[in-house]
């Protein structure tokens, strides 16, 4: 066996030689990473550990493998869940007061996918306060840090879950991206984070921010750990009738074969793409000039590799994050309207008033000061009067902009641009001004306005030591064609 310092696999295909080769167990798999999420405690990734309970999963996986043959395509594999995903038995609080102690009665789908393949999760990680954020500061319980600098924020909202895989807290982890929860924290933290299409994967048993655009995404060290869990998650579910039922291709499978034939020393040349960026991304006034210094170098690097990368003109890019906004705060004031009180989450403990002001009082206490700025915005654009001024003129700019898409990728395959306008910021730095808060999103919200997968892999260093991305984006449920060409991108590493 391997000891516990040693232990570090490139991906989950290396982890499981090792099982099968007994240099390794489950059981020191967890033993390492409870270890570690233990010294790294300053980083606040991690809620909850269950350490205990891991520990003996563990033991029982071993023991099950102990004849060489694994249970599941994820067998042993530790994952974290982002405190949104429900996990049964397990305390869920959307990282909010207004949820307390609340512990889940039934198992997300995406977690139940997971145990079925025979992963371990280890813990639920912190994020921002009902998912809305971008930049994990808007915890009940506090910010989670960057690894690669514990000044600067993690993003959000699911900051736990990318700081975990950063770290080596966790092997995978699970997060939730409505307009780049998933894709941006990747980018700060140097990670891969796809989003898949929505509706590729349930959401049954994540707790709703805005229920069109929400979408269950991944975070891993690599596009293959990628494929593989998404090929694990994806599907048709009876509990969520927004899923989709077109089956899951063999993501990982692809993904080893365009590895296999970027690497590759044959006369088998690597499969060309044809892609396009929006002008007015990579020349935006918001965007860091040395990230588009570099993204324009690496567009170079991909025509010289064969592939076709042209601008084109997307004049709808400054309407994305204002329709983003809009439409997302009005399904928040609808989707959170539950938590009053009575139907669910925290009640004061005002007495001698009435029920208005019980709902009144229970609802300020318990929602922090984002959460309550988006209900506020969603409730407004949603009142008589505005209605159609706002949430309508929302709805059609939504609805142009899936029409442009369609025309993009009737002539493309992929579409890449920044993820991030800027690399990863200080604690704080931002805290008092929402809208330049906002506008980070310019990038990562267009995806989920119009339903199609994107991914952020990790390509780049900024001149400051921070890590930030790329990120891809391709027609919907074409998950296939985004990963083939993101673990090809990789190999084409600057």
């Amino acid at each position: 066996m391997s000891g516990l310092h040693s232990f570090a696999f490139t991906d989950i295909n290396a982890f499981h030689t090792a099982l099968q080769n007994g240099q390794t167990t489950c059981v020191e798999a967890v033993l390492f990473y409870t270890n570690a999420i233990a010294e790294h405690a300053h980083l606040n990734a991690f809620l909850e550990v269950y350490a205990d309970e891991a520990l003996a999963r563990a033991q029982q996986l071993d023991e099950a493998a102990a004849n060489g043959v694994l249970t599941g395509p994820l067998h042993g594999v530790v994952v974290g869940l982002k405190d949104v995903i429900a996990y049964k038995g397990h305390t869920l609080t959307a990282s909010s007061k207004m949820l307390g102690q609340f512990e889940s009665v039934y198992h997300a789908t995406a977690t139940q996918k997971l145990l079925d393949a025979g992963a371990i999760i280890i813990g639920r990680q912190n994020c921002d306060e009902f998912a809305m954020g971008s930049s994990n500061e808007n915890s009940a319980f506090g910010p989670v840090r960057n690894a690669a600098d514990t000044e600067r924020v993690s993003g959000g909202s699911s900051g736990g879950s990318a700081v975990a895989v950063q770290a080596n807290l966790c092997m995978i982890s699970l997060g939730s991206d409505t307009g780049g929860s998933v894709r941006q924290p990747a980018d700060f933290c140097g990670v891969v984070g796809i989003k898949p299409s929505y509706g590729r994967v349930s959401r049954y048993g994540l707790i709703a921010y805005a229920s069109s655009f929400d979408q269950i995404g991944i975070f891993s060290k690599t596009v293959a750990d990628a494929a593989l869990v998404l090929e694990v998650i994806a599907g048709p579910d009876a509990y969520d009738s927004t899923v989709s039922q077109q089956p899951v291709q063999p993501y990982s499978q692809a993904v080893a074969s365009a590895v296999a034939n970027t690497t590759s020393d044959s006369q088998s040349n690597p499969k060309t793409y044809k892609l396009a960026y929006f002008k007015e991304a990579l020349h935006h006034p918001s965007l860091d000039p040395a990230i588009q210094t570099q993204t324009l170098a690496y567009i170079a690097k991909l025509e010289a590799a064969g592939h076709t990368v042209d601008p084109i003109s997307f004049g709808l890019l400054d309407y994305v994050v204002p329709t983003y906004y809009v439409l997302t705060t009005a399904e928040a004031s609808s989707n959170l309207s539950r938590y009053d009180g009575v139907r669910f989450g925290h009640r004061t403990n005002k007495t001698s008033i009435d029920l208005t002001e019980m709902y009144k009082a229970s609802r300020s206490e318990g929602f922090g000061p984002e959460v309550k700025r988006r209900i506020l915005l969603g409730t407004f654009v949603l009142s008589e009067g505005f209605y159609d001024a706002y949430f309508t003129k929302a709805q059609q700019v939504r609805q142009l902009l899936k029409q442009q898409t369609d025309t993009i990728f009737s002539q493309y395959d992929a579409i890449l641009s920044p993820t991030v306008p800027a690399p990863a910021f200080k604690i704080g730095e931002k805290s008092d001004d929402p809208i330049e808060m906002f506008l980070a999103d310019i990038y990562t919200v267009y995806p989920n306005l119009v339903g199609i997968p994107a991914i952020s892999i990790p390509l780049f260093t900024h001149p400051n030591g921070m890590p930030f991305g790329l990120q891809l984006m391709t027609r919907s449920f074409d998950e296939m064609t985004l990963l083939q060409l993101s673990a090809q991108l990789m190999e084409l590493k600057p």
